[in-house]
């Protein structure tokens, strides 16, 4: 298993780019668009998460038996 070093930018791009639009938004009058794209923003990186976190317990998993 690699350590990805791009999954970080990413979210971190991610989180940049929500943050910018949610003040956009704000500023526009419409902060329940804000709320709601920061909440798809939040799911987005938690999916991704998720997804990191069970390949590290498959390879875990592997290592300690030895499979």
């Amino acid at each position: 298993m690699n350590v990805d070093v791009n999954a970080i930018f990413q979210i971190a791009g991610i989180g940049i780019i929500i943050a910018m639009m949610h003040t956009v938004l704000k500023q526009m009058g419409k902060e329940d668009m804000a709320h709601w794209v920061t909440l798809i923003g939040f799911v987005v990186v938690l999916f991704m998460v998720v997804s990191m976190l069970d390949d590290l317990f498959r390879e875990i998993k592997t290592i300690f038996l030895f499979q």
